[in-house]
């Protein structure tokens, strides 16, 4: 690809044959006195011929709707693209305003972004990815044999209130164990009061294992549970740190004040 815009003989306005070469993936900026032929050069010339060149590439149904433009009093362009120009005098007041949202363009590089970012953790740095069931297994299973673990599905993530619904609802499915503001208590015999005024973290202690051999389905059993009730979140703690998977997000070994889901 040619590295200039080549432009030969513009004769636009007050532009008297004027040819240049202007580098192409440049910040170029034309400057002169007013009336010099900047406008001229920059709207008039480039910016129509980069439109016209656009509008001819179009089929002819689409181009009866757009009619057609003349073409700029200049002799020859060369390695020119399709074109964006932005006034001076914008419609916008808001102080908010920037080049990308005067032109739209914000929105697809938002979207740019979305899909081609690697996401990281930014307390640790580590990479933040999905995760399988599967694969969360096969990482708890890399684990130390003989640590214990326990598996944790996080409901309630720094939410106020006194969670006397939530509680009674662990105790219906089946479950007798909770971490409630990173104390474990035993649903059935310890007497349970929040303040509704302070945020609660309440965690499901959906099972407690040790790392061996034969506890695969068990272990993704009790995973999938864990997802279950905790939009697919689950918490790994293997009594000294707690590893956090997700369906959506996934970031292993992290502490307490990373998981907040």
């Amino acid at each position: 690809m040619n590295n200039y815009i080549e432009l030969k003989g513009a004769r636009v306005n007050n532009l008297k044959n004027v040819s240049l070469n202007i580098p192409r993936n440049k910040f170029i900026v034309i400057s002169g006195v007013s009336g010099s032929g900047k406008s001229s050069l920059a709207f008039d010339t480039l910016y129509a011929e980069g439109q016209r060149r656009y509008i001819e590439s179009l089929s002819a149904y689409a181009r009866q709707f757009l009619g057609t433009m003349e073409k700029p009093n200049v002799r020859h362009i060369e390695g020119l693209s399709p074109s964006i120009a932005i006034e001076q005098k914008t419609t916008s007041n808001n102080p908010r305003s920037t080049v990308g949202t005067v032109t739209e363009i914000y929105d697809y590089l938002r979207l740019l972004y979305a899909r081609i970012g690697k996401m990281y953790c930014p307390i640790c740095s580590r990479p933040i990815e999905k995760q399988s069931v599967d694969q969360i297994v096969e990482k708890v299973l890399n684990f130390e044999e003989g640590k214990r673990i326990q598996i944790l599905s996080p409901i309630i993530r720094d939410e106020k209130g006194e969670h006397k619904k939530t509680l009674e609802n662990i105790q219906k499915m089946g479950f007798v164990r909770a971490i409630i503001d990173g104390e474990q208590k035993d649903l059935s015999f310890d007497e349970i009061s929040l303040d509704k005024n302070k945020k609660h973290n309440i965690d499901i202690v959906v099972d407690r294992l040790v790392i061996k051999e034969g506890i695969r389905t068990r272990l993704a059993e009790s995973i999938e549970i864990a997802m279950k009730h905790a939009d697919n979140n689950v918490i790994i703690d293997d009594l000294k740190e707690k590893h956090k998977f997700s369906r959506k997000l996934c970031m292993s070994r992290t502490s307490e004040e990373h998981i907040q889901i």
